[in-house]
């Protein structure tokens, strides 16, 4: 009597089959783990604030989307850095990638550099890192085009606030809440923009061929729609998946570099520094892309 294979196992031969045909490394991140370190005081919302130098970085391989067409077997990040700090209330990362140009330009042909965080909306992730029906992601996802809005508006606040006499040089800037866009994902091609925008904030700094991206939101409280956000909770493990766009590679959309499923730890608030404390939640996702 011959078996059926179920449809899990006969999708990851035939992703097994495209990578061998793409001549794509087989890079996985599963088995890594993040850990969100607890610190009491404020958590850092700055690339530069000192706090990240007490937190390792924790390196993690990037490999190409070859999923969904257009693939794209060849991104040019391969690596990013990830470190996490939550104080009870909030949590934030700090993702590092190397990137030689500065891209946050959005016009036709040209693209922006970008990051994201995709979290599941349940205990178990989905199959794919854009999630899929009835297994739906949490998505943040950071644009350089959106960074350069927002510190322009700033920047020009600061120089009206200062020099009321002066001449005043108008210039149109989108108003935007952040510069991370918070996001709904089904499946790929499926992303919806929530209505409301600005819980999760961001600020990056690119220097010598290096972003440095920080994406901060509150931790999860009780009443929070968590219908459409991830539960972030202090002393729970949950899936963590990662993507970098590269604009001067002309990467967009699913064309981009992916640190599949991995594993979030976030502290108790009562840990001890330096043990590493027990953690509740889904422990091994299944594999994944």
């Amino acid at each position: 009597m011959i078996k059926r294979m179920w449809p899990g196992g006969l999708f990851f031969f035939v992703v097994l089959a495209a990578l061998t045909w793409y001549q794509v490394p087989l890079v996985s991140s599963q088995g890594i783990i993040i850990r969100s370190h607890y610190q009491a005081g404020e958590v850092p919302s700055f690339p530069t604030d000192a706090d990240w130098e007490t937190v390792s970085p924790l390196p993690v391989p990037l490999s190409g989307q070859i999923i969904t067409r257009p693939v794209w077997p060849e991104p040019s990040a391969r690596a990013l850095s990830i470190r996490s700090i939550h104080n009870g209330k909030d949590i934030a990362f700090l993702l590092e990638w190397q990137d030689a140009t500065v891209n946050e330009s959005l016009t036709p042909g040209v693209f922006r550099d970008g990051a994201a965080v995709a979290l599941p909306l349940g205990d178990a992730p989905a199959f794919f890192c854009m999630g899929q029906l009835d297994h739906y992601v949490n998505i943040w996802h950071w644009k350089a085009d959106w960074q350069s809005d927002v510190d322009r508006r700033a920047e020009r606040a600061a120089e009206s606030k200062n020099d009321r006499k002066g001449p005043r040089r108008f210039e149109v800037i989108p108003r935007r809440p952040s510069s991370v866009e918070d996001l709904i994902g089904g499946g790929f091609s499926t992303l919806t923009s929530k209505e409301q925008q600005g819980r999760i904030q961001g600020h990056a700094e690119w220097k010598n061929g290096l972003w440095r991206v920080v994406m901060k939101r509150p931790l999860s409280m009780e009443g929070d729609d968590l219908d459409n956000e991830a539960r972030l909770v202090a002393g729970r493990m949950q899936a963590v998946a990662f993507a970098v766009w590269n604009g001067e590679n002309k990467e967009r959309n699913g064309q981009k570099a992916v640190a599949s499923w991995m594993q979030l730890q976030i502290d108790p608030i009562d840990t001890t520094v330096g043990q590493i404390p027990k953690i509740h939640g889904y422990v091994n996702p299944p594999f994944s892309s």
